[in-house]
């Protein structure tokens, strides 16, 4: 697409936007999102910390902080089983 018409786009958006205001519930699904994804990421980075000590590492991309973030402590631990028994076949 050329730059102007993508500008453009954005311009309306984001007056549409402060005309309308913004859903707060909207916002808030968001921002829980955001912040599950975050904590996903640390939890990820935590065990790739913790499990230097055993020479394991775990790959930390949108997938795997998709998963261990939205379905929490659980999702970590499918996570590591499936590298521990799927993928080294």
């Amino acid at each position: 697409m050329d730059p102007i018409v993508i500008a453009s786009l954005a311009g309306i958006g984001i007056c549409l936007f402060l005309l309308l205001g913004p859903s707060t519930k909207w916002m808030k699904w968001t921002g829980s999102i955001f912040v599950r994804l975050v904590v996903g990421a640390v939890a990820l980075f935590l065990l790739n910390v913790f499990g230097g000590v055993f020479e394991y590492h775990l790959p930390i991309n949108l997938f795997t902080v998709s998963v261990s973030g939205l379905l929490g402590f659980p999702g970590v631990l499918m996570l590591v089983a499936v590298d521990l028994f799927i993928l080294p076949f």
